[in-house]
């Protein structure tokens, strides 16, 4: 595996970063067109946009971010592997791959939110007014949720947004210092 910056010239990466996107993001997008703006939104130069290509030079997983803050932080926004290379190490190493795009940039933090919109964690379903923080101190994850892959390659849970997607579907905040 091999990660890589991803081009705007790049028509066929960037077709399948979007099915990648189609696949895996099924409340976030809803057709491949709407996948192609957002993949084709992340090739300005102010971004950070890489793929993980296997040794065909298959796409097999993408992060992008963007920065905010006078570049102090960066938002992870997205990430997605191949369902079919979940689970080895993929993912980490383009977070890993990330932080160092950040690190180079100057950046110090990166931060990414992260929904709850099919009862994955024990927050999901809940109010969590008028005490927000204290509920979120007992967030635990239920199902196969993004939560606990982040916090084992050290992301904390920073905050939360009720109701994001709809009452008792929140987005969850996590932030991780990439520089000292």
């Amino acid at each position: 595996m091999q990660i890589i910056n991803l081009f705007s010239e790049e028509r066929q990466k960037i077709r399948d970063v979007a099915h990648l996107l189609l696949e895996g993001f099924t409340e976030a997008w809803n057709d491949i067109d709407e996948c192609l703006f957002e993949v084709e939104e992340t090739l300005n130069e102010d971004r950070v946009s890489r793929v993980a290509v296997n040794a065909e030079g298959i796409v097999i997983g993408w992060i992008a971010g963007s920065s905010s803050y006078d570049g102090n932080v960066w938002d992870i926004h997205p990430l997605i592997v191949h369902k079919d290379y979940r689970n080895k190490g993929i993912g980490k190493a383009l977070v890993l791959d990330f932080e160092n795009c950040v690190r180079e940039k100057g950046g110090i933090t990166i931060f990414l939110g992260s929904d709850d919109e099919n009862n994955s964690t024990t927050i999901f379903g809940q109010d969590l007014y008028p005490e927000v923080l204290d509920n979120l101190k007992q967030i635990q994850n239920k199902k196969d949720h993004p939560l606990e892959f982040y916090k084992k390659i050290g992301f904390s849970v920073v905050g939360v947004l009720p109701d994001a997607n709809g009452f008792g579907k929140p987005d969850m905040f996590m932030a991780k210092r990439v520089k000292r």
